[in-house]
């Protein structure tokens, strides 16, 4: 016969039950909560100045309105994003034609290395521009209807998506100034639901992640400055004509693990091969990025940002793909901090286990 439960365990059953089916839902609603996610990390990240200009005296007895230090810091925010847009679109809509001039070069000194290879193996195909023009007007003439259907499809979606990328971007700086205003008063909302015989626990838990995750964040920022600094600087003494942009790319992109470093390598070699007819471009590429690697894992990072995560490269991947297939790529963006998060309740849980009536016995 069960053991009938007490009063108190059935509340708790209940209320597991209804957090349970919270995070199910917000799990079920990813995709539409990436504005509110991308808000949310740049409300942690900017709070901080608006709190210091909210200190700001004007005069003897008032300080500086919130509203008002809330519009300053979004924005400066918003206007050194567009500040660094226009440093780099005019300077990739100089270089995009150039680059575009150069294909059919490339081209050709693809054919040449490739297709005597491909020959001796029995393909009989052209790699230059002639070569790949003609192999497309096959294709297209083959399969003319099902390419049509194919692009209109895609052409849907592309523009589905489009408009879903405008929506949420739209969204973010709105989204972003109310948290801002009411960031204090939402986190004491947030510690009123938490049950008061887990609320000093939970304040301690909060202090360490959010003292982790400051050091990690301005620790980061420093770190993608230098090397966009770094990149930009040596790619254009090594005489890249795009060195600023990739340069750029690259630095700020190195928040993401492996992603912002792979994407800046494969621009600086495409760059290479269409700039520099020998292997000298290549050469250079490979030493600056072995050079920039080497820069970042043994001087930067331990420096500035430290073991403070502390997550191995498999669990870095592992948060990476889980948490862009749960929110897509803000997912991506948040899967380093959240990590940090987990790890610090997956701490504090391990030290409960090992010190309960359960394990012990």
């Amino acid at each position: 016969m069960p053991f009938p439960l007490t009063v108190e365990q059935k509340q708790t059953a209940f209320w597991l039950a209804v957090w349970a089916a919270f995070l199910f839902l917000l799990v079920t609603l990813g995709p539409v909560l990436t504005p509110f996610l991308a808000a949310a990390i740049f409300a942690y990240a900017l709070n901080p100045g608006v709190d210091r200009l909210d200190r700001i005296r004007l005069g003897r007895r008032f300080n500086l309105p919130r509203p008002l230090s809330v519009t300053i810091v979004v924005v400066l925010f918003f206007a050194a994003i567009t500040a660094l847009v226009l440093i780099v679109v005019p300077v990739l809509q100089k270089e995009i034609p150039l680059l575009q001039a150069q294909i059919p070069a490339f081209l050709a000194k693809a054919n040449d290395l490739l297709a005597p290879k491909l020959q001796e193996l029995g393909v009989k195909v052209r790699l230059d521009s002639a070569g790949i023009k003609q192999l497309a007007s096959e294709q297209l003439a083959a399969s003319g209807d099902a390419i049509w259907a194919a692009v209109l499809s895609s052409a849907r979606i592309g523009g589905t998506a489009i408009l879903g990328w405008l929506a949420t971007l739209t969204l973010i700086p709105v989204v972003l100034f109310y948290l801002l205003l009411d960031w204090h008063a939402m986190l004491a909302r947030i510690a009123n639901c938490v049950p008061r015989r887990y609320i000093s626990a939970t304040m301690d838990m909060a202090n360490e992640v959010d003292t982790l995750l400051a050091q990690y964040l301005r620790g980061q920022l420093l770190v993608m400055v230098v090397l966009a600094v770094y990149y930009s600087a040596a790619l254009a003494i090594a005489g890249f004509d795009v060195a600023l942009p990739v340069g750029i790319i690259t630095g700020l992109l190195v928040f993401i693990p492996y992603l912002g470093f792979g994407l800046g390598l494969v621009l600086a070699l495409i760059s290479a091969v269409l700039q520099f007819s020998d292997w000298s471009g290549v050469i250079a590429v490979a030493i600056i990025y072995g050079c920039g690697q080497v820069l970042e894992g043994f001087f930067l990072t331990p420096r500035l940002v430290g073991e403070r995560i502390g997550l191995n490269p498999l669990a870095v991947i592992f948060a990476l793909l889980a948490f862009g297939q749960l929110f897509g790529f803000v997912g991506v963006l948040l899967a380093l901090p959240a990590s940090a998060v987990l790890m610090v309740a997956f701490k504090h849980l391990r030290r409960h286990y090992l010190s309960s009536s359960f394990y012990n016995a």
